[in-house]
């Protein structure tokens, strides 16, 4: 195939030197739109006991208030690859933007649980059409030459995001309140809309696609993606296949699951083209993608979830003690741009992904006391690790394909991330339920009345419990409070090891994608 020929068309109007600043102008418009995007899926998780208040909800209701809009977004990630081909990117992404503002403005509005999860699931499923199609035109309207500098933009939206979510939502609801959270995208997204219709001009919509809209396809993925993602979600919650829910989901998964496979080979236009994985480049970096993203998202829970439940931490507290990795971020993306220009950026993969396991072999010895400075490194060694990480892989994966084919590819890239974060949080949230109940049970072994290091702490808390009522059985509470948090910090550092040991494992693997060209050279200078 002739890479060069089809990567030079593909963007007749943007030379190799110049990029106008409209075009500009108008990405970083979509950039800010993908971040909101990125950014609601965390924004709620640091308040959702503001929300389960004022909805007066159960904690197994207020948990759908996240749970939908991941359903809902894994569904329209893939494909907003078919609907920007059809609608044009400047449709999709202007009925994606005003879609999710209307959506953010009904959630803030809700007066009941059931109102909530419904908008949510609109808000995910309308937002999630503008991030692929962000990372899509990053490949597709900017020359080779500007990949080191369009390539680090979304790669840094992509990870800070995520990660500044319970920050931004902590912050949000202890200024203002929960509502907040939701109308604080109205005038961005208002924005957004009218700046996409004013400037975008990328390509031209094909409305003709339309009349071989494949509705079959998008049914099974549907069955498919959002019973896998509900599986993923409440697994965890509910004792995986012993729920009879969750088994029930877990075989329209597979039956889905099969019938989509077929059908995406056997439609005229399928809603997701699966050939772009015949690229070894895109096929591998799909994978390192899925991996990233059970750090990305993973680290994003395990963290908070510790400063809550050993520290005591309030969301205020946990978002700026967070905030350290979303500096890190922030700080390294220019660096990773310069780097991409002058290394092998396999090499660049494999050293994010050791730094990336740096940070977590840190938090190995983690212990009850951790407070901000013991995680100050482990977060700016995970931050820096992710850009390192990611940003190639963006451009390694989507940046060698023939252009033709990025936009379904897009989507396929950004599902990868997502699934890969819900598979993460499933895994590490059955491994502390686990890993606790195991080390509990070694606790109770050894704390003993045969152990005089255990009776003398009892009889301390005893002494200090006089005159305040049962002494004795306080002291127990107490002593039995202790021992349980011990496990659970325990559990915070099994999981650790796992990371460490997993991420070390990925980055051997990076020389299993092909030797990319230098993204500095001219359009069409070499793809794979």
């Amino acid at each position: 195939m002739s890479a060069t020929t089809t990567v030079t068309g593909a963007v007749p109007d943007a030379p190799s030197e110049h990029v106008p600043a409209s075009r500009l102008f108008a990405f970083l418009i979509m950039v800010f739109g993908m971040f909101m995007s990125i950014l609601d899926i965390q924004i709620v998780s640091a308040s959702l006991s503001e929300i389960q208040a004022g909805l007066s909800a159960s904690s197994s209701e207020v948990s759908w208030v996240q749970t939908a809009y991941l359903i809902a977004e894994v569904i329209a990630i893939p494909l907003s690859g078919f609907l920007s081909r059809a609608l044009g990117t400047r449709n999709l992404f202007a009925i994606s933007a005003a879609g999710f503002t209307l959506a953010s403005l009904m959630c803030g509005f809700t007066s009941s649980i059931e109102q909530m999860i419904l908008w949510r699931a609109i808000q995910g499923f309308l937002g999630a059409g503008m991030i692929p199609t962000v990372f899509a035109s990053a490949y597709t309207v900017f020359p080779r030459s500007k990949f080191n500098l369009v390539g680090p933009i979304i790669g840094l939206v992509a990870t800070l995001a995520p990660t500044i979510g319970p920050t931004v939502g902590g912050y949000i609801t202890d200024l203002m309140s929960w509502h907040w959270l939701f109308f604080i995208n109205v005038v961005p997204g208002i924005g957004i809309t009218i700046g996409v219709l004013a400037l975008v001009d990328f390509d031209e919509p094909h409305y003709e696609l339309l009349d071989h809209f494949d509705w079959w396809g998008l049914g099974f993925m549907a069955g498919f993606l959002g019973s896998l993602e509900y599986v993923l979600e409440e697994g965890p919650r509910n004792d995986w296949f012993n729920d009879e829910s969750i088994l029930i989901f877990a075989v329209v998964c597979v039956v889905s699951a099969i019938a989509f496979f077929w059908r995406a080979f056997q439609a005229r236009e399928p809603i997701v083209d699966l050939r772009a994985f015949s690229n070894r480049n895109f096929a591998i970096g799909c994978m390192f993608q899925f991996c990233v993203g059970i750090g990305l998202y993973g680290l994003t829970y395990i963290y908070p979830r510790y400063l809550a439940e050993v520290r005591g931490y309030s969301a205020l507290m946990i978002g700026e003690t967070m905030f350290v990795s979303g500096i890190a971020m922030f700080m390294s993306a220019p660096l990773v741009g310069r780097l991409m220009a002058v290394v092998d950026m396999r090499i660049l993969i494999a050293i994010g992904l050791l730094l990336f396991a740096g940070g977590t072999w840190q938090m190995t010895w983690i212990t009850r006391d951790y407070d901000f400075y013991e995680l100050l490194w482990p977060q700016i060694f995970r931050g820096v690790g992710m850009m390192m990480a990611m940003v190639p892989t963006n451009n390694i994966a989507l940046g060698t394909l023939p252009p033709q084919r990025v936009k379904n590819a897009s989507g396929l890239f950004n599902l990868t991330r997502n699934l890969g974060g819900a598979l993460g949080l499933a895994l590490i949230n059955t491994i502390l339920d686990n890993r606790t109940d195991f080390h509990i049970s070694r606790l109770h072994d050894k704390v003993t009345w045969g152990n005089a290091q255990a009776v003398d702490f009892l009889t301390m808390l005893t002494q200090r419990f006089q005159g305040l009522g049962d002494a004795s059985m306080m002291a127990l509470k107490q002593f039995n409070l202790i021992v349980h948090r011990q496990a659970v910090t325990m559990s915070f550092g099994d999981c650790f090891v796992l990371l460490t040991v997993f991420y070390i494992g990925l980055s051997t693997m990076v020389f299993l994608l092909a030797k990319p060209a230098n993204p500095m050279a001219a359009a069409g200078g070499g793809g794979h």
